[in-house]
């Protein structure tokens, strides 16, 4: 398959494409972004397989033209609360299918706006297919597959800041616990305050007891679209209680409640982090997320809690990695505008996360790995 990886030189879309590469199935891959400097030097660290091409989201024509030919675009390019509806918009009309990494709620819902342009067009176009939302989702469809009624599904993540780089991150996190956020709570979606419902979670040992907060994320705006659920909630936290501090403390300035603030903000951020990260770094950084998921099987109650945890590049990209080989390999055949939780079939998806290295486990006290 023929692949464009849009933002494959960032971050976090760099494992993606280094996965990519690695698979005897994709034979081509075109990795555009904005720093051509870097995708050309990724390209050449990869071998013949990669080419590099500078792309700007903001182009419109110039985007519909880069991705145009391809079997399927990965789509990294963040923060996506500017750039998500714009680059899928581009993809569907050049009819190639789209696969992103996309964590902002309101990203989220100006997708799904494109669900009929997508269907109409014949495109499969996957929103949200990283850690959170992405493994979260297909957790909750693992889940509510198991159950004769689902009453509430909670997912969750934690951060450890270690694990981060590059300022989309630290914009999204801005972004994530500023203002009044949706949450979908007894049947619909309502506006709650991001950073209320503090609460201790439990996540895999690598991270430990992490507290958690309401943020804003897609799961709460498309998981109820897709399982029938009367509450879907969101919440995450840093591993780092200094950095969830002063990142409160930014937000209760008003500096992050607008566009041009959280861009000050996250640079601010990210200039401080190198410095802030070697203050009691734990042996080994990781990041991870959990589900949990409970309703009614036979008439009894039913809880089922699943999790993962690795480096934040891995959680967030191999799983679009696979996903852009499941549609290329023409596994997933819904078409629209989706979440992963509407078309990503869990436990075949899941299984080639463990494959890759992925750490997956199951139960309350998130210590057994989980068995596929």
């Amino acid at each position: 398959m023929r692949v464009v990886a849009l933002g494959g030189a960032g971050v976090m879309g760099r494992f993606g494409v280094r996965d990519l590469a690695s698979k005897e199935s994709v034979e081509d891959i075109l990795i555009a972004d904005y720093d051509l400097a870097a995708a050309e030097a990724l390209a050449r660290e990869l071998g013949s397989k990669c080419r590099a091409q500078k792309v700007d989201a903001n182009d419109h024509a110039g985007m519909v033209e880069t991705v145009r030919g391809f079997d399927v675009a990965m789509g990294t390019i963040g923060p996506f609360y500017k750039y998500e509806k714009k680059v899928a918009k581009a993809c569907i009309e050049a009819g190639v299918d789209y696969v992103s990494i996309c964590d902002d709620y309101d990203a989220a819902a100006d997708f799904m706006e494109l669900d009929e342009e997508a269907k109409s067009a014949g495109v499969t176009a996957i929103t949200g297919v990283g850690w959170t939302p992405g493994i979260t989702n297909v957790f909750a469809r693992l889940g509510a597959d198991q159950l004769d009624e689902v009453e509430e599904i909670a997912t969750a993540w934690a951060c450890d800041p270690a694990d981060t780089a590059g300022k989309a991150v630290t914009l999204h996190y801005m972004h994530a616990v500023t203002g009044m956020i949706p949450s979908y709570i007894e049947g619909r979606l309502q506006n709650i305050k991001a950073g209320s419902g503090l609460e201790q979670l439990t996540f895999p040992a690598t991270v430990g007891s992490v507290g958690v907060f309401h943020a804003g994320h897609p799961e709460p705006v498309t998981i109820p679209r897709y399982i029938n659920c009367r509450t879907v909630s969101l919440k995450g936290g840093m591993t780092d209680k200094f950095l969830v501090m002063l990142a409160n403390a930014f937000v209760a300035a008003g500096l992050t409640n607008t566009v041009r603030k959280k861009d000050i903000v996250g640079g601010i951020f990210n200039a401080l982090l190198p410095y802030l990260e070697s203050i009691g770094k734990p042996p080994e950084t990781c990041s991870a997320c959990r589900t949990d998921i409970t309703g009614k099987k036979n008439d009894k109650w039913v809880h089922l809690a699943y999790g993962a945890a690795a480096h934040m590049d891995m959680l967030t990209c191999l799983p679009t990695s696979i996903a852009v080989q499941m549609v290329g390999e023409g596994l997933v055949i819904q078409k629209g505008a989706l979440a992963p939780e509407a078309c990503l079939p869990p436990r075949g998806f899941l299984q080639r996360l463990e494959e890759g290295g992925l750490r997956l486990y199951e139960g309350d006290d998130m210590t057994t790995s989980l068995k596929l």
